[in-house]
């Protein structure tokens, strides 16, 4: 697997592979930014169950009509709907290896999101070093950025998380 291969196929023998991807702490390097690919559309349905779910109560996030009588003029999705989505499309090419998701820092909330909107996200690696008390792993610091369309921030957080040095820690 080269330095930046997120995605690889393993051979485990004959005519077979193994779908492979995501990668470890020697792939990282500080300052590297990954865009994600695809993007989310945020469908009624991510609003109005993700809302019930986490037990918000704020009629701006679910009733129409209360909506439209604010300034945004529609329902807003939530931001623990928004804050999810931005983090689950970053995951497949930074974290998927990880062994512990170690938190979140520094949530900002820049714009509202409605739905209909089509969230993409990039990732810049801000930190890393090695573990002093995990031998054989070391610690990721990431930057994740949600935009909308016309390139739109909406939300900005820092993730860390605990990964293994190597491919031969995953093999």
């Amino acid at each position: 697997m080269n330095s930046k291969s997120i995605r690889t196929l393993k051979n485990i023998g004959g005519q077979r592979y193994r779908e492979c991807y995501g990668m470890f702490y020697d792939n990282f390097t500080v300052g590297d930014i990954y865009e994600h690919w695809p993007g989310r559309t945020v469908t009624e349905a991510d609003c109005y169950w993700q809302t019930h779910l986490h037990a918000n109560p704020h009629p701006l996030h679910f009733d129409d009509d209360f909506a439209s009588t604010t300034e945004f003029g529609q329902v807003v999705v939530s931001s623990l709907v928004t804050l999810p989505l931005v983090h689950s499309m970053s995951v497949a090419a930074t974290s998927v290896n990880a062994i512990a998701n170690l938190g979140w820092e520094h949530i900002r909330l820049s714009a509202p999101v409605y739905v209909g909107d089509t969230l993409c996200a990039e990732t810049e690696v801000v930190e890393k070093r090695i573990s002093s008390s995990r031998p054989g792993h070391g610690i990721v610091k990431v930057l994740t950025r949600g935009y909308k369309k016309d390139d739109v921030l909406v939300i900005t957080f820092e993730r860390s998380f605990l990964i293994a040095q190597s491919t031969a820690q995953g093999d």
